[in-house]
């Protein structure tokens, strides 16, 4: 069935369809990174009809969001994917820790995702900003930013978080390479090198307790008064671990790898790697124009099932949890999905009465 601005289907590969009102837009030009080439262009409707209602609307094509999308094409449901293409791990240079797929880099990771939602013909992929949505009686409208308009018995935010990250020159630059947020999915690669800490109170003295078991070769760097008690500094030195206080002036670098921090004294330290836990958010305003009860850390609250306090509107990936591993979205978006159609097929039997 055709709705939504611009069609395109990928007929020599299955039933998988893209749409973009704008094919040469940053948006489209993410999917065109997985190498699918269209073969016919079809101009549809700019909304969709009352009648055409998906059994789940997804917000969001990352691991959490394609994941579920699986799961539920394959419960033979309705679905469709909107997808804005800007994942929270597109600095990454690779994804580890994800059995099978070690090493990956997330472009080819979610191209292989999507590849295999093509034998799905009831699972379509909308490429779009949804930048509005509301909750109509017992449905979901979402709106994307060219005006199309879908309809669900179920919403699915899979939205993910955006970081913020040190105004100090060089931190974007390296952020994804040499400084990375979590040791499980990075830290083998800088294993037993020189490397830096960034953070202070107990989520810097935190962190420097888990990065250990990678290296002995450890600084925090507090960029300012650490906050730390006598006895939290004298852990750090029975870790064999150095405290640095002194303001940092911006971070060096070579080929796209650190080789040194700067102070505002123009001392240089060398490192190759800094493990920072920058401050997240959402990506997406939807949970919280929806209604949702956000917990700590900006983190949407949901329930086992993955639904949040709204009904019928569930949350998965680092939306809702503060574990940003591939592993635990997937995991998420499983659960998410075999919950929500738990939820339909209860009701469409009902409605058998």
């Amino acid at each position: 069935m055709t709705i939504g601005s611009t069609l395109i289907d990928f007929c020599s590969v299955g039933f998988l369809r893209l749409r973009s009102p704008n094919p040469l837009d940053d948006r489209f030009q993410f999917f065109l990174t997985a190498n699918l080439m269209p073969t016919t262009l079809e101009q549809g409707m700019n909304v969709n009809s009352g009648t055409d209602v998906f059994d789940v609307i997804i917000v969001g094509g990352g691991p959490a969001g394609l994941t579920a999308a699986l799961m539920l094409g394959r419960a033979c449901k309705r679905v469709l994917v909107c997808d804005a293409g800007k994942p929270r791990n597109q600095f990454a240079h690779a994804a580890h820790g994800f059995l099978s797929r070690d090493g990956i880099s997330p472009a080819q990771l979610l191209q292989i995702g999507r590849e295999q939602l093509q034998p799905y013909e009831d699972v379509e992929i909308q490429v779009g900003e949804v930048v509005d949505a509301q909750k109509l009686g017992d449905r979901f409208q979402v709106t994307l930013s060219d005006g199309n308009q879908f309809v669900g018995r179920k919403l699915l935010l899979a939205t993910g978080m955006k970081d913020s990250l040190p105004a100090i020159d060089g931190f974007a630059k390296l952020w994804g390479s040499s400084i990375f947020h979590c040791p499980y999915c990075h830290g083998w690669e800088v294993r037993d090198q020189p490397l830096a800490i960034y953070g202070r109170g107990e989520v810097g003295l935190e962190m420097t307790f888990k990065l250990t078991g990678w290296s002995r070769d450890l600084v925090l760097c507090s960029d300012g008064s650490a906050e730390l008690t006598h006895e939290q500094r004298q852990q750090l030195s029975n870790w064999g671990v150095q405290l640095r206080e002194e303001k940092i002036a911006r971070l060096e670098y070579q080929d796209d790898k650190l080789t040194g921090i700067v102070f505002t004294n123009n001392e240089v330290l060398p490192r190759r790697g800094i493990l920072l836990r920058p401050r997240s958010y959402q990506h997406s305003p939807l949970a919280a124009k929806l209604g949702c009860k956000l917990g700590s850390d900006d983190i949407v609250q949901v329930d086992d099932s993955k639904q949040t306090s709204i009904p019928g509107l569930y949350a998965v990936g680092d939306v809702s949890s503060p574990y940003s591993q591939i592993a635990v979205a997937v995991a998420s978006g499983t659960l998410a999905a075999v919950s929500i159609n738990h939820t339909l097929t209860k009701e469409n039997l009902v409605q058998l009465r």
